[in-house]
């Protein structure tokens, strides 16, 4: 009944707050570029997630084309900037699912699945009724729609959202996404009301609870502050919390003159000890590479499947 009515929405589609309300049914394209199909760049182990998910064989990352934020640094703009890739039918991302299971994978983690939600979430339910026991991933990017999520209760063992802007002049700038602040934690506070405020372990391993990822931009730490600022007061300091240090500038924004530096040592542990100081009881940490880009860089982020 819930995947109908998720497979409905793709008629006037509003899985996202853009609410394009386009019939992609029909091949109309909204703001995330895709059909009303399932669009895969690639899936595979993937050992750089928080060690919860990651394990000892890596979380199941299923890397999903285009995304409904668009952010102009993205890590991965690659995949996400991008609505190409392999079309599959639900059966075969079962499979995919499964085979990731068979690999040993901590975990399924579809990532930015929010513009193909319904058919991932048929693709879930027959690879469960086939087999699949790990635990279900939604790696997103915070701009949901509240009632789109509200729909996958029961559904989703771990959710995993960005929480990227405190400042709503910051999702403009960088992501073109009027009102991200209120409703990524209007979607967050119904994450929360499905799986708590906290991580179940099973044996070292993440089986049920949310974890909100907030990534550091340079010279942005009033965002970064705010962003933290709202989860406390609005959620819990209960809330594990990532805090991301790995971004890197992209080569379309070497030039930029916010976004065209890695953060420094000092911007990461201030934002960890504002992060303690407002009493966050369970934070993810990272080490900060700092150092002066080269004209070649290509750096491996160690969570770089979020965008």
């Amino acid at each position: 009944m819930i995947i109908q009515e998720l497979l409905d929405i793709y008629r006037a589609c509003t899985l996202c707050p853009r609410a394009c309300r386009v019939d992609r049914t029909r091949g109309e394209l909204g703001y995330c570029r895709l059909p009303a199909d399932i669009v895969l760049d690639c899936a595979l182990p993937h050992a750089g997630e928080e060690p919860p998910l990651s394990g000892k064989n890596g979380a199941g990352t299923i890397f999903l084309s285009s995304c409904n934020l668009g952010c102009i640094y993205c890590q991965n703009y690659q995949i996400s900037h991008s609505a190409d890739g392999r079309r599959l039918t639900v059966i075969e991302l079962a499979r995919v699912m499964l085979d990731l299971q068979k690999k040993g994978c901590s975990n399924v983690e579809p990532v930015t699945p929010t513009p193909q939600t319904p058919l991932v979430m048929e693709a879930l339910c027959l690879a469960r009724m086939q087999g699949l026991t790990v635990p279900f991933v939604y790696n997103c990017s915070g701009y949901e729609n509240p009632d789109v999520v509200r729909m996958l209760d029961a559904m989703v063992d771990i959710y995993l959202p960005d929480f990227k802007y405190g400042l709503e002049e910051d999702a403009l700038a960088f992501s073109n996404a009027p009102q991200y602040p209120q409703t990524a934690l209007g979607a967050i506070r119904e994450m929360v009301r499905q799986v708590g405020d906290d991580l179940e372990m099973k044996d070292g391993i993440a089986a049920r609870g949310i974890i909100v990822r907030h990534l550091i931009l340079p010279g942005r730490l009033n965002n970064s502050k705010e962003a933290l600022r709202l989860l406390r007061r609005e959620i819990s300091t209960t809330l594990p919390i990532s805090l991301m240090s790995q971004y890197t500038p992209i080569a379309a924004l070497r030039s930029h003159p916010l976004l065209g530096r890695r953060i420094t040592v000092a911007e990461y542990d201030e934002m960890v000890d504002f992060a303690l100081s407002l009493g966050f009881e369970n934070l993810f940490v990272q080490e900060v590479d700092d150092r002066a880009l080269t004209p070649d860089f290509d750096r491996e982020n160690p969570f770089d499947a979020s965008g």
